[in-house]
């Protein structure tokens, strides 16, 4: 008989099968999956109590924290649907969004690196929005034990859990858009527990591996490659409030973490760190990594210097459930270094006569919350997913991502990719990140502007920086100016928000 793939059916299976099994550890707390179902059905009797119906959509404003887990199965254990919330939005953005989901319940963080997410919102301007469960994270600050306080009738819970079909929609995930108002994306229970599950087994995940999660939870790379994917396979989930170097490697030595996704940055600050050499690494087994475009000599390092025994890079966008391709555990270095792999959860892939990357299958988004002209244009009449990202394919059937379609400028006459120039720069002594854009000129049009994030200590200047690309490139596609950063500008999925860098450049991100 087929599995019913609904969030609730998945956490009695696992609990059942492996009850006694560590599901998450924090410092704070340690939860078996029998005590994290038991944790899970308190809480969605809690919702069920506090007057939550059946397809309401309830919201998590928090960092990664034991309580986002409870939290957001218990919604699915209530009938609801899930609103992550990215914890660097204003108070103004957050209540946008609550205001359009017309969510009548919030959990949001308490006091947590400076900001009181709880306290931020204005209950006034949301008439909708009934209650708000404030999640304790730097110190006890919370209602979190009142609430839980509140959940008692389990046969309330199996009703509503086990109405729950795998088409109903589990979650809605906000677009992290770089310009222009985000967009509601629809998943059904069925597409991110499949298309996570998906992820997993490329990854060769089990009930051994101990995952250290430093994606936040709001993101998919934190919700359905984090909490979805150790849910089905059994992995040890270590959830980390934020990134820091040292705490991460500090976790790796002492939980023997074996599984490590995250953005690129994550990987070139832990091999550039002047601690690295006084941890213990080598439980390290499963790294996996994904944006727009990852430097090659990145994959290297990664593979050379923490002897990672799979590194695998991957594709994926939110309307995607999540996914879209990944590179497999028996593939060469070569391809891991230079693609992003074949297409996962029974997708089907094809590159338009434009160049842009379309996907199709089980786990396209069912739509864009009340956007039906959005959604029209995303998905077009035969079904194909119209991504906005420019790839390429090799003889084998990986995908190769080039750019953002936007991200392409025209220099004389010619095409420009700026991930083509931004391979090259990665690769000059000295420097840790590089991105391109294009800038108007009176004579060519659009020339390109590098900005780059120097290592420590590095001696680098304009000329050095252009004089390398030319060794490399043809001349149209040399950056014409270099400017020097502390940081890039990224969205919580890593890829570099390149309207910021315009507007340092001084143009309007309408440009």
């Amino acid at each position: 008989m087929t599995q019913q793939r609904t969030t609730p059916a998945v956490l009695d299976r696992i609990a059942r099968e492996i009850p006694d099994h560590a599901a998450i550890v924090t410092d704070e707390r340690t939860l078996t999956f029998a005590a994290l179902r038991s944790e899970v059905r308190k809480a969605a009797a809690a919702m069920i109590e506090l007057g939550v119906q059946s397809g309401d959509r309830i919201a998590i404003w928090a960092p990664n924290t034991w309580q986002w887990v409870v939290t957001c199965l218990a919604v699915h254990h209530a009938g609801a649907i899930l609103v992550p919330l990215n914890t660097r939005y204003t108070a103004g953005e957050a209540t946008d969004i609550l205001a359009r989901t017309a969510a009548p319940l919030l959990f949001a963080s308490g006091e947590f690196l400076g900001a009181d997410k709880a306290a931020s919102i204005d209950r006034g301007s949301l008439p909708e929005l009934r209650h708000i469960v404030r999640i304790p994270v730097e110190r006890a600050d919370g209602n979190w034990d009142e609430f839980m306080a509140r959940g008692h009738d389990d046969a309330a819970v199996d009703s509503r859990a086990g109405a729950v079909t795998p088409d109903d929609v589990a979650d809605i995930l906000f677009t992290s858009g770089t310009t222009g108002r985000s967009k509601g994306v629809l998943c059904a229970h069925r597409q991110s527990l499949d298309a996570s599950a998906a992820w997993a087994s490329c990854g060769q995940l089990t009930g051994e591996d101990r995952y250290l999660c430093i994606n936040p939870f709001f993101h998919n790379f934190g919700y359905k490659a984090g909490i979805l994917a150790c849910l089905q396979t059994g992995a040890t989930l270590i959830p980390q409030l934020s990134f820091d170097p040292v705490q991460a490697m500090q976790a790796v030595q002492q939980h023997r973490i074996t599984v490590l996704p995250g953005p690129p940055t994550i990987y070139q600050t832990l091999l550039d760190h002047p601690g690295r050499g006084g941890f213990d690494l080598t439980s390290l087994r499963f790294a996996v990594t994904g944006a727009t475009t990852i430097p090659v000599v990145l994959i290297e390092r990664m593979q050379r210097e923490l002897d990672i025994d799979i590194v695998l890079t991957a594709y994926g966008l939110t309307e995607a459930s999540g996914f879209g391709t990944m590179c497999r555990a028996d593939d060469d270095a070569v391809t891991v270094a230079t693609t992003s792999g074949r297409p996962i959860a029974d997708f089907e892939l094809c590159i338009a006569d434009n160049g842009e990357v379309l996907l199709r299958g089980p786990n396209v988004m069912l739509g864009y919350l009340d956007d039906p002209a959005a959604t029209s244009a995303a998905i077009d009449a035969e079904g194909w997913l119209h991504t906005g990202d420019v790839g390429t394919l090799d003889h084998a059937g990986n995908l190769k991502i080039t750019d953002r379609l936007k991200d392409m400028y025209i220099c004389g006459g010619f095409n420009v990719y700026p991930a083509e120039v931004e391979q090259v720069l990665a690769r000059l002594d000295g420097v840790a990140e590089a991105a391109v854009i294009g800038v108007p000129d009176d004579r060519l049009g659009e020339v390109g502007k590098a900005f780059l994030v120097p290592l420590p200590g590095a001696e680098l200047d304009q000329k050095t920086v252009i004089d390398y690309t030319r060794e490399h490139l043809a001349n149209f596609k040399l950056p014409r100016s270099v400017q020097f950063v502390d940081a890039l500008p990224r969205n919580p999925g890593g890829k570099v928000v390149k309207p910021k860098l315009r507007e340092l450049h001084g143009l309007s991100v309408d440009n």
